[in-house]
């Protein structure tokens, strides 16, 4: 009898037979779709999925490939081996002759020509593989041509040598409606013409018609591929040996009832009055407002759900609210899963930790997941743990947890939008998950906003399609989902009155600086950095711990070498925690209450720095120390980039912010009395002067690029200001905000248009260019402070001489938490060279190691600021 495998024998395995590797992802497929599960036609997805499954690798059946697969032997002409192609066509006719709409039988045309691809131009794409010219001679066929008449000679091929094969699996992937001798003969007599008509306007001559496909079709596209390629990736990583069950993909609900207990133990720990104390009137209002989310979420979920918001200020517990709220909606809507999305990867850890200890569980079970490029990312069976087999189970652990089975995914908004536009092969697996899910955005407000337009469109993938809910929660709402937006309607907002919270909380007072009252009048004369740092260190001198938010790297250093430099007594926090490496111990291992403890034994105040020119793993440390002094009221100066201001849980008792946009001034002013440890904190904005050898001051250089946004934030400010300077929380977090928004919305017209026209037209090309991160050229540097750290790096070194390079990404994976990225701009050739001095942490990849014990090297690095390029004369850029 002829074999025909999908996976060949290897290492020790033996072959997958094709046969049942499609019966393997077809059973794959039915644990992973819900069975009411929709097309927009209102058609069974499972049932298109499935019949996508049968048919995927259908092209592997041909001698072509079993030659390539066995013995890496080319055939006359390459396309005689691929195998997608002649599946997708397969595809097209099996969903045909099932009676699907046309759409849907599209849909899964592209499913299975990319399902080891990205999506394309689709339209283009579905025309250029189906239309064929007339009377053309062979040498003259364009590559499609090519590609057509190859299949033809793959489906001779096939009828030739395994045509039991072929009819058995048209007869399953066709419930009977169709077979293998009909198919065969359609290919050229019809089924091409059919398939390129549905795209093409005829007239003088042959066009595609942009407008063929509805604007429900790109969705429709995305979760079948999704589906397919998860089925299809984790069958072939577990070599189609366990049955697919459904404990593979389920997921393990968080409970609401343990969630209850929690708050409740809270809650019975810190009394709750709303006519006593600050601290109680607090705790009332907390309790009061995660009661109401609740309420209204049920209400909300029973009229199906679709997009709500969720506005609280800081402190008033939004992220147990929120929680709350769609653990609310997820039970009502018999859902399983909620995905948690954040803007920043610096703040998922704090959220984790939270859902850690509300479970008491980790992130590599079926309850929770973290997912994000510094995490690792797995979900393991307690009995998968010291298996045999751990390589393989690695492999699948890694695929679930990255396509979000877990019950709560904590993920980015690049993870997130980014999976919905133009997504890689591998992020595609994550789109089964979405389905029937309750989706969280905690500050939206910081997606960039040529994305604003083109985020409320993928919601409504999400909420329309998709049936999932989404809850945009903030204290600053931006406007992304109004009675305004477009595609969306009847936005419910889970908090009966946002103001009565604000009026409430009343945590700071906000003041403007004379330089902003400058830029205000003139856009002239900025603050001086021996002023400000004058400021800074009379603040502290007075009792006061004391945060500077500031726009660039080079201006957080300048102001950090001005208070260094005037008063030199200050103890570094960064000095006192070198030396806790150089004494032989490790990051990990540094204790931030026994740093902080030390540094209060040396002096009654000192000083912080952080940017992203800091390791994550220092990064981390520096801030929890930062926390552990702030709280024993220590005079701490902390001078920082904007990474401080989403969700770092620190409360200082000034806030110092160069001037921004109203969201980022309201983001800052979360750090400023946060736990409400006084009466009322200050916020003071002030606008810095230009850092050395640069030509704008950070504020203009960083927010008026593109959108102008430093105008509307001063006009806005203005409109909302009394006489005197000083400015309520309520007017500027709720009267300025919105104004500010609204500005935005109206006379910046915020967004690209362009972006949702191409989710309309179904240009995943186009889409698969986008990026939420600046895209620049940058250096990943690994920087090795530590004995340790520099034989993790030996580690890599030698599995990589050993050609073990399943464990080189296991630990290049482990080092993550010790990598910088240095961008690289255009005309910085010298910076470039300089950094290019750097040896590879090995061959095969871009990634550089800077070992500071290596002879020179130290001059790439501050014990202080972090990374950076020796010449001090050479250009700084922004981060």
């Amino acid at each position: 009898m002829v074999v025909r495998y999908s996976h060949p024998p290897e290492n020790g395995h033996d072959g997958v037979e094709l046969a049942d590797h499609l019966e393997d992802v077809a059973r794959r497929v039915r644990e992973t779709i819900d069975d009411d599960a929709e097309t927009p036609a209102g058609e069974s997805l499972r049932n298109v999925v499935e019949t996508l499954a049968y048919v995927h690798d259908f092209g592997k059946a041909t001698t072509f490939f079993q030659e390539y697969l066995l013995d890496s032997t080319e055939p006359e002409f390459k396309q005689y081996r691929y195998h997608a192609p002649a599946g997708s066509f397969a595809a097209y006719y099996a969903l045909d002759a099932q009676g699907f709409d046309t759409e849907t039988c599209l849909a899964g045309f592209v499913a299975v020509a990319k399902h080891h691809g990205q999506l394309p131009d689709v339209i283009k794409y579905i025309h250029g593989r189906s239309y064929r010219r007339e009377n053309v001679s062979p040498g003259s066929l364009n590559s499609d041509e090519q590609l057509q008449t190859a299949i033809a000679k793959q489906l001779e091929d096939i009828n030739t040598h395994v045509p039991t094969l072929a009819a058995e699996l048209f007869e399953e992937a066709t419930d009977g409606a169709g077979s293998w001798e009909a198919f065969r003969m359609s290919f050229t007599d019809g089924l091409l013409d059919e398939i390129a008509s549905t795209v093409e306007t005829t007239g003088s001559g042959v066009t595609t018609n942009r407008d063929s496909l509805s604007d429900t079709c790109y969705g429709l596209i995305l979760e079948c591929w999704g589906s397919l390629v998860l089925a299809d990736k984790t069958s072939a990583a577990s070599r189609s040996e366990d049955t697919g069950s459904s404990s593979t993909y389920d997921a393990q609900p968080a409970s609401m009832e343990v969630l209850d207990e929690y708050v409740d133990e809270l809650e019975s720990s810190s009394p709750a009055n709303p006519d006593g104390s600050r601290t109680e009137r607090l705790n009332h209002y907390r309790s009061r407002a995660r009661s109401a989310v609740i309420a209204n979420a049920k209400g909300f979920a029973e009229e199906g759900g679709g997009v709500a918001t969720l506005t609280l200020p800081t402190g008033m517990g939004k992220t147990l609210s929120g929680l709350s709220g769609a653990q609310t909606i997820r039970d009502k809507l018999d859902g399983e899963r909620i995905v948690y999305a954040l803007p920043f990867t610096s703040i998922i850890d704090q959220v984790v930790d939270e859902i850690e200890d509300i479970y008491e569980t980790d992130t590599l079970g079926r309850l929770l997941t973290a997912h994000h490029h510094l995490s690792e990312t797995k979900i393991r069976d307690e009995d998968d743990l010291g298996a045999d087999k751990a390589d393989k189970k690695d492999d699948v652990a890694g695929m679930l947890a990255e396509s979000w089975r877990a019950g709560i995914t904590v993920t980015t908004f690049v993870q997130l939008f980014e999976s919905l536009a133009g997504p890689a092969n591998k992020q595609s697996m994550k789109i089964p998950a979405l389905r029937d899910s309750v989706v969280i955005l905690d500050e939206p407000q910081s997606l960039p906003l040529d994305w604003w337009k083109l985020v409320p469109r993928l919601v409504t993938i999400l909420t329309e399609q998709y049936n999932a809910t989404v809850i945009a929660m903030t204290a600053t709402q931006p406007q992304l989902f109004d009675a305004t937006t477009e595609r969306i309607d009847n936005v419910s907002e889970l908090v009966d009155d946002p103001d009565v919270y604000f009026e409430a909380t009343d945590r700071v007072q906000y003041e403007l600086d004379t330089s902003a009252e400058r830029y205000i009048e003139t856009q002239s004369e900025p603050k001086a950095y021996v002023d400000a740092g004058a400021e800074l260190l009379s603040a502290v001198d007075a009792g006061a711990s004391t945060l500077a938010v500031c726009n660039t790297i080079d201006s957080a250093r300048t102001l950090f070498d001005e208070l260094t430099g005037s008063r030199r007594s200050l103890l570094s926090v960064g000095d006192v925690y070198a030396d806790e490496l150089d004494a032989g111990g490790t990051a990990a291992d540094i204790d931030p209450e026994a740093l902080a403890t030390r540094i209060k034994s040396q002096s009654d105040v000192s000083i912080l720095h952080l940017s992203t020119r800091l390791r994550p793993l220092d990064r981390l440390k520096l801030i929890e120390t930062a926390k552990e002094l702030t709280d024993d009221e220590h005079g701490l100066i902390t001078v920082s980039t904007q990474l401080i201001e989403a969700g770092v849980d620190i409360s200082f008792d000034r806030v110092y912010r160069d001037l921004a946009p109203i969201d980022s001034i309201v983001q800052a002013a979360g750090r400023c009395n946060r736990s409400f440890e006084r009466e009322q904190g200050r916020v003071v904005i002030w606008w810095l002067d230009v850092p050395d050898e640069q030509k704008k001051t950070p504020a203009e250089a960083v927010y008026n690029r593109g959108a102008t946004l430093l105008p509307v934030a001063a006009e806005t400010l203005d409109s909302v200001r009394e006489e005197d300077r000083q400015l309520s929380e309520t007017a500027v977090a709720r009267t300025a905000v919105k104004e500010y928004y609204r500005r935005l919305h109206a006379d910046k017209n915020v967004g690209k248009k362009e972006y949702v026209e191409y989710v309309d037209d179904l240009h995943g090309n186009e889409l698969r260019e986008l990026s939420l991160i600046d895209q620049r050229n940058a250096v990943d540097i690994i920087i090795c402070r530590t004995e340790a750290e520099r034989r993790q790096v030996e580690q890599v070194r030698d599995a990589w001489k050993h050609y073990e390079f399943d464990r080189v990404r296991r630990l290049m994976d482990e080092l993550k938490q010790l990598r910088v990225s240095i961008p690289i701009y255009r005309g910085e050739s010298g910076k470039k060279e300089k950094i290019g001095q750097l040896n590879q942490v090995h061959q095969d990849t871009d990634v550089l190691c800077l070992d500071l014990r290596e002879h020179g090297l130290n001059q790439y690095f501050d014990r202080n600021t972090g990374f950076v390029i020796p010449d001090s004369t050479a250009e700084r850029r922004i981060l």
